[in-house]
């Protein structure tokens, strides 16, 4: 007999067939409970509008707020609604999440459904948007259960019990004390199996890590993945608590500054979508290119510099891109490393020393490898297939192999040191270092390479 093989349940299309069935309304909201509000967003971007204004009546605001979250550009759908609608969905959302479907908005439609929220979710939503977007306070969430230092264990289980209702994020419980300051955290199953005896004092973590409101997403993201908590707490700079950062956050901060990264190292000054227009785009790739344009004449007038090498010995010029390819993709590789070390704020000079001489050692044990191959297969290439003398053939390939491990060797030192340079002097290293690399390296190498062109073979070998 065949085994039968478990296929992967779409739900998005069972939840689309049940929204288009003849289900009564109360028939339907069951049978949407048992869905996720993810698959539930994923169906609802496939309905019409007809099908969507059915959807939200029947599941009601508060469901409808935890579904938003999860739409793709959120703003079309919320513009199906009367906008008191959109208020209560948005007052019933987490700040963090309030937040953002806000920012999707124009400013006065954003003033129109501020003036509609309640006091306390307006005040939220004002504290999170009173920082900048690289501030950690930008990202935090209201949704947090607090309670007081001085309470018994059974006050604090009744206390639990009564924010429930309201926040989702219990699994760690903060605890502050009578002047309002953040005091610790307790984890959930000790309170659960606290006996009504026991000190809460006995409970709380005292130490428990937390982050300042001001601290910089992308310097704190190394100890957020050290600690691996579920949430961490954020202080502002009188020790309150104003919110916390989840576990969700953390992934999504994480996936923004490996975005944001790889704009930078692409030479852009922040990343791109498809949305944008061509202006726009340009004048986040414009600013690098035309740097770059003047770096790369110098690097032509380099070149230049070597036409009497070119003229004697026009076969070198075969070769160039050979250096050129390796020294930039050795430049790169050390780059990438570096830069992922210096997310350590607490690496010490001698860690860093230790990091250029390994990725130098790296460099040199690869270009002799590679210079060694270049040597055979070159020298054999241009004796077989250009009709030269063995002598002059391998004199050839001898010093293209021996041009590749040096220039491998510098543009590992380059790769390293350029971006260890700029978070120095406090400049990102991944924006400046990224288009200046390939520049660079270009530059080592044709200077390594004809250089030892001009000694070895003209001067030396005559």
């Amino acid at each position: 007999m065949e085994k039968e093989i478990l296929k992967e349940p779409n739900y998005v299309e069972e939840i689309l067939d049940l929204i288009r069935s003849d289900l009564s309304d109360g028939e339907l909201l069951e049978k949407l409970e048992d869905y996720h509000e993810n698959d539930i967003a994923g169906a609802i971007e496939k309905l019409t509008k007809e099908e969507r204004l059915k959807v939200y009546r029947v599941l009601g605001e508060e469901r409808i707020s935890e579904i938003v979250a999860y739409l793709e550009d959120v703003d079309q759908y919320l513009k199906e609604l009367d906008i008191k609608h959109v208020a209560k969905i948005i007052e019933n959302m987490d700040s963090d999440d309030a937040v953002d479907v806000l920012e999707e908005m124009d400013d006065s439609t954003q003033e129109k459904l501020k003036s509609l929220l309640g006091e306390e979710t307006s005040a939220d939503i004002e504290l999170i948007q009173s920082y900048d977007d690289n501030e950690i306070g930008s990202k935090i969430t209201t949704n947090y259960i607090e309670i007081g230092n001085h309470l018994t264990v059974k006050q604090a289980m009744n206390e639990l019990v009564a924010q429930a209702g309201e926040k989702d994020n219990i699994s760690t419980i903060y605890v502050c004390d009578e002047n309002d300051k953040f005091y610790g955290a307790i984890d959930l199953k000790d309170l659960i199996i606290a006996r009504k005896y026991t000190d809460l004092e006995d409970l709380i973590s005292t130490s428990y890590p937390y982050l300042n409101d001001h601290d910089i997403v992308s310097d704190s993201i190394e100890k957020i993945k050290d600690y691996a908590e579920d949430s961490l707490p954020v202080l502002n700079d009188e020790g309150k608590l104003i919110g916390i950062i989840t576990a969700q956050d953390v992934v999504e901060v994480i996936d923004d500054e490996m975005g944001d990264d790889y704009a930078k190292l692409a030479g852009l000054t922040a990343e791109e979508d498809l949305k944008e227009t061509t202006r726009e785009s340009m004048k986040k790739r414009l600013p690098w290119l035309i740097a770059l344009l003047f770096l790369g004449m110098f690097v032509s007038t380099v070149v230049g510099v070597f036409e009497s090498v070119v003229a004697i010995l026009p076969i070198v010029i075969c070769f160039q891109s050979l250096i050129l390819d390796m020294a930039g993709n050795v430049g790169t590789q050390s780059l990438a490393v570096t830069i992922r070390v210096l997310m350590d704020e607490n690496l010490q000079t001698k860690e860093k020393f230790k990091l250029v001489i390994k990725e130098m050692r790296v460099g040199f044990a690869n270009g002799l490898f590679l210079g060694s191959l270049a040597f055979v297969f070159i020298g054999l290439y241009v004796y077989f297939f250009k009709d030269n003398r063995m002598h002059y053939a391998f004199m050839i390939s001898g010093c293209v192999g021996f041009s590749l491990m040096v220039a491998m060797v510098i543009s590992s030192l380059v790769g390293t040191l350029v971006p260890m340079f700029f978070h120095k002097i406090k400049i990102d290293p991944a924006v400046a270092s990224g288009p200046l690399i390939t520049t660079v390296n270009d530059l080592v190498a044709v200077v390594t390479y004809y250089g030892l062109a001009w000694i070895l073979l003209i001067q030396i070998m005559g």
